[in-house]
């Protein structure tokens, strides 16, 4: 099994960017031209190794090889999109792997691309490329080419001795499970170990309704990977747990005018094989929650009103400051609603919540995060 983390770094130790992996400070998929440029970059890396697989590593400086990292992403239904825009998709995977030197909050990007030995080409125009486009790797840039030749296996010997020198050990795996269990001392955290190979870390702030345990500021590892499978400081999320699988029911706190109630938003399932593999089942539960129009029609306008305050550098009151917390779930309700032009509203906020304030501009994130798994379910 592959330890994420020693990939990540011997690419990086390898040499600059090539034609097998490339690095990225950060990757923008919410607007047209993030996501155009990234999946040009999967097209070029998947149709220039056709043998191997080929990465992105995201949260890495371009310089220097820094590694800063990015938010916590867990969309896992990246395969969605690139299944929607690319014909001959190669598979690609995208995990959150952990450094111990990185803010709670912030993790690499691997993205992992599987070759399918076929041309992978753009199936519609997107940004200013056209569908039809065929994308490869010009040492580390991905260029458009007409193609005309068989591809030359030129990486799958190199690519194979990078994973190989990745390979994890127990050492690296009793040293994950210690430092977790420091590191989230204050959350409860807990170990189990599943087919006598993989351990599994999770850990949480632990509350009980109604007979019901539920877990908050919840983060979920696999140590022999070294990849984040859950994080988040906003859910609340239930856990459970045999000896062959463990079942993360992912809740959203949604609601108007101080009335709220927690909805099924996702459950992840981890299921583990007697033959040291293991595959994780996204199912997504959410039933958008239906308001009157009337009151949205007022919510939405006052939202609008709150953004020209700040874009104007305006002194909010202190009942505006309060409803600026709630901004970012209300217009969510209200393009759940089918007011679409909510959507574009919340984008244009982005800025001006995330200067006047780290907690509501996490709110927005948060917001960003359930409409990307809406969207490409």
């Amino acid at each position: 099994m592959i330890n994420k983390r020693l990939l990540i770094k011997n690419l990086l130790a390898h040499n600059d960017e090539n034609s097998f992996y490339d690095k990225k400070r950060k990757v923008d998929i919410s607007f047209k031209e993030g996501k155009a440029k990234f999946l040009k970059h999967i097209c070029a890396l998947s149709n220039s190794n056709p043998k191997n697989n080929s990465y992105i590593l995201i949260g890495i400086e371009d310089k220097d090889n820094k590694i800063i990292g990015v938010n916590f992403f867990d969309d896992s239904k990246i395969q969605n999109l690139i299944n929607a825009y690319l014909t001959n998709p190669p598979i690609v995977q995208y995990e959150n792997i952990s450094f111990p030197h990185l803010p709670d909050n912030k993790v690499v990007g691997l993205v992992t691309i599987r070759p399918n030995g076929k041309i992978t080409s753009l199936r519609k125009n997107i940004w200013k490329y056209y569908g039809g486009s065929v994308f490869f790797r010009d040492g580390s840039t991905s260029m458009p080419k007409v193609f005309d030749i068989e591809i030359e296996d030129v990486n799958s010997e190199i690519v194979a001795q990078i994973e190989a020198h990745a390979q994890n050990n127990i050492e690296y795996t009793l040293d994950g499970v210690l430092n977790f269990m420091k590191k989230r001392e204050d959350f409860n955290p807990q170990y189990k170990v599943f087919k006598e190979y993989f351990v599994l870390c999770w850990s949480g702030q632990k509350k009980v309704v109604k007979s019901n345990t539920y877990y908050s500021r919840v983060d979920i590892e696999l140590i022999n990977e070294q990849v984040r499978l859950f994080y988040s400081t906003l859910d609340e999320v239930t856990i459970t747990y045999d000896d062959n699988s463990f079942k993360i029911l992912e809740y959203v706190s949604l609601g108007l005018q101080n009335s709220f109630k927690y909805y099924e938003l996702e459950e992840t399932i981890i299921r583990f094989e007697d033959n040291a593999n293991y595959t994780i089942e996204t199912k997504l539960l959410f039933e958008p929650p239906q308001f009157d129009k009337k009151v949205l029609h007022h919510i939405y306008n006052s939202n609008n009103a709150l953004i020209d305050k700040l874009k104007k550098g305006l002194t909010l009151t202190k009942h505006e400051a309060f409803d600026l917390k709630n901004l970012p779930a209300t217009y969510l309700i209200c393009y759940l609603n089918l007011f679409h032009e909510a959507i574009d509203k919340l984008h244009e906020a982005k800025p001006y919540l995330k200067n006047y304030s780290p907690e509501i501009y996490n709110s927005y994130q948060e917001v960003v995060r359930i409409l990307r798994k809406v969207k490409y379910s």
